[in-house]
């Protein structure tokens, strides 16, 4: 299955096993709480879906890679007792408790999760000395003589032996006990989490034109050569990073994230040409809806290659400007909730200062302890982090009158809702002289609908077209996204991205 449908199974999965009856006790017993064996390739995404998964679970999350583990680690040191048995005195072994049983308890009490997830990163790759302290593990729930508590569930991953050496296999008896879930890469379903994590738009332009590339492992006689989607996202990352300090990621660079010669120098070519575009093309200029008469005249004669590059740059530039929104609009949805809660508790508090001070604090307490759990995504922690500034900032001061009181706080709420409103309508007008510009240059065609899919699909894109009506995207995506008429140009485009007018590296 791909990484999508194994994180919706491990979801359900949580939620049965933590599911409890009218005594609070759990529906599944703990002793049938099969652990989740998650095998598949490398960098597939294996770590980042059990953040998400405890994330919106709303439970704990310690995550281990046992390799770095020795047995005294794993199982905990022996120490010497003394015990009395029949009348005598004998001297017995015990362990202390083992570092990872220890870091689930210091989470619960750091926390105050008393339900999580414990998540053994490479369980088949481990020692000789460790490898039956891991299948103790996967078999009883146990490091040693230390038992994983209650409403913990154990998933472990790993990774398939023709990708790594020290790889050992379970015996029957260990996988008669775990629930194996078997993952495999799919560029579609990564592409759905490269938009939510915003991935550098040549990145993902260049593999619209080329998902082939997306994940690649072969072995030659100079080794093995491979592209993982850890690898993107982090040269995504890299490349956003060196593009605000001025920086340029040469092909060298490129193959130190892309670990495969010909992909690299695919995707440092590419990466030139969409610069050149970016330029050539004057993107600001089409949002803004003063394009030249030779923009035009260029594309015609330009590739299918190129036409989808400047697309998706178009769709880049408006990205930026839906994120403003979405970020603008959750921290005023925030500032609306907490003047909602302030206005009801003063009809029992009259100190309105102090009232509004203390509510402050707890909600900043909230946020603190939600970071630490990891609950928040980083789009929620920035817009929170701006709305407390703004809160202390009009923080009413000396205002005996309730309803003067709430006003005055309120006045940063209404100079946020002003901006919010402008800048949807700055957006909503870039977005018309988009498809004002993509209309004149292709009509109906592929372009179009690769255009009107990505609004559809993007996240910030699409919730804003649901507060904010566009003429243009409602009558293309009826026109385009529906019925026949979309799988006859879907498979046109699929026909041209297969026939290629000119290929990246010829240039």
């Amino acid at each position: 299955m791909n990484i999508k449908r194994a994180k919706e199974e491990i979801t359900n999965t949580v939620k049965a096993y933590l599911e409890k009856d009218e005594q609070g006790k759990y529906l599944i017993p703990v002793i049938r709480q099969r652990p989740i064996l998650l095998l598949g390739a490398p960098g597939i995404g294996k770590t980042q879906i059990m953040e998400q998964i405890a994330r919106e679970c709303r439970i704990g999350l310690v995550s281990y890679t046992i390799t770095h583990h020795t047995r005294q680690s794993a199982v905990g040191l022996p120490f010497i007792r003394e015990e009395s048995f029949g009348g005598k005195n004998y001297s017995v072994t015990e362990y202390t408790m083992s570092e990872i049983i220890a870091s689930v308890y210091r989470k619960i009490e750091r926390d105050g999760l008393a339900e999580g997830i414990l998540f053994i990163d490479e369980i088949n790759c481990v020692s000789e000395t460790l490898a039956p302290t891991m299948l103790q593990f996967l078999q009883c729930k146990t490091f040693g003589n230390q038992s994983v508590p209650q409403g913990w569930i154990i998933v472990a991953a790993g990774n398939p032996p023709e990708y790594n050496k020290s790889v050992r296999d379970f015996d029957m008896v260990t996988l008669d006990r775990v629930r194996r879930i078997q993952v495999e890469p799919d560029y579609p379903v990564w592409k759905e989490y490269a938009r939510l994590q915003h991935i550098n738009s040549a990145l993902l332009s260049y593999l619209e034109l080329r998902p082939q590339n997306f994940y690649r492992v072969q072995s030659d006689v100079d080794g093995m050569q491979f592209v993982t989607a850890r690898g993107w996202e982090d040269l995504s990352n890299l490349l956003d990073v060196y593009a605000r300090l001025g920086l340029t990621a040469d092909e060298e660079v490129l193959r130190e994230f892309l670990q495969h010669e010909e992909v690299a120098r695919d995707v440092s070519a590419y990466i030139d040409l969409y610069r050149k575009y970016q330029d050539d093309y004057g993107i600001s200029e089409i949002l803004d809806g003063s394009v030249s008469p030779e923009i035009y005249q260029r594309l015609q004669r330009a590739s299918f290659d190129e036409r989808l590059s400047v697309v998706n740059l178009i769709l880049s530039g408006l990205n930026r400007y839906f994120l403003d929104v979405a970020e603008c609009k959750m921290t005023t949805d925030l500032w609306y909730a907490f003047l909602r809660e302030y206005r009801c508790a003063m009809e029992e508090e009259s100190q309105y200062d102090l009232l509004y001070q203390k509510q402050l604090e707890r909600a900043e307490q909230e946020f603190e302890q939600n970071c630490r759990s990891g609950f928040l995504t980083r789009m929620e922690q920035r817009c929170q982090e701006m709305l407390w500034k703004d809160l202390r900032k009009w923080k009413p001061a000396g205002w005996e009158d309730a309803e003067q009181a709430f006003q005055a706080a309120k006045a940063g709420f209404d100079r946020k809702q002003e901006q919010l409103i402008a800048m949807e309508d700055q957006t909503l007008q870039k977005l018309e002289n988009s498809f004002a510009f993509l209309e004149s240059a292709f009509g109906d065609g592929q372009e179009m609908v690769v255009f009107v899919t990505e609004l559809t699909m993007g996240a910030e894109a699409s919730a804003f077209l649901r507060d904010n009506r566009s003429e243009s995207y409602q009558n293309y995506n009826q026109k385009l996204l529906v019925g026949t008429r979309r799988a006859e140009l879907l498979s046109r485009l699929a026909e041209d991205q297969i026939r290629g007018e000119e290929h990246i590296r010829d240039f």
